[in-house]
């Protein structure tokens, strides 16, 4: 039994990679001081009577470098897209046009690249926790492996290789944060 041990790495892989891809998600919704579609993604508008995507009751267009633009389908809904807007903290004043609702994205000041660049921190930590949950939930199953009869020289094997992999995804995070961190203080 205990030779036939095989940790399944490639699950601990797949799900430190949804760390990473979640850290990217959170990232893409920082504003940089230009503009991009996906800084509305987390953006809910309370349509039909359950909060939707804004992606899903309108087209969200970047124009300009400065400018992001909502074509709403249904005119009734504009005001609620607008509002969901106003109040989504991306500090962002929309402006009516018909069913058209632009964005003009101001300029950051120092003060505001600061607080994202902490707000980029946080991401980054939520994501070294969730690979370091990861790896506990590797080395869970190596120590029950050990417990089942798992030979000493093996049990260290997988541990070291779990923590290769924790190590790996944990300089990934450091290395998009100093990305995104750069690319917020850029002026």
């Amino acid at each position: 039994m205990s030779d036939d041990f095989m940790l399944d790495t490639d699950d601990l892989e797949r799900r430190m990679e949804g760390a990473i891809a979640s850290l990217r998600t959170e990232f893409a919704s920082l504003r940089t001081g230009r503009a991009s579609a996906s800084m509305l993604e987390p953006v809910m508008v309370d349509a039909y009577g359950s909060p939707t995507p804004i992606n899903q009751v309108g087209t969200v267009n970047v124009p300009e470098p400065r400018m992001v633009t909502v074509n709403v389908w249904d005119k009734g809904l504009v005001n609620k897209v607008e509002k969901a807007i106003r109040e989504s903290g991306l500090g962002i004043n929309p402006q009516l046009n018909g069913t058209i609702i632009m964005l003009p994205i101001p300029e950051l000041n120092e003060e505001r690249r600061r607080d994202l660049t902490k707000v980029a921190g946080t991401y980054a930590e939520n994501a070294r926790v969730a690979v370091r949950n990861v790896r506990r939930d590797g080395m869970d199953q190596v120590k029950k492996a050990k417990s089942d009869g798992l030979g000493e020289d093996d049990q260290k094997f997988w541990e070291s290789a779990v923590q290769e992999l924790t190590d790996t995804y944990i300089k990934r995070v450091d290395d998009q944060l100093e990305i995104k961190q750069e690319e917020i203080m850029q002026v």
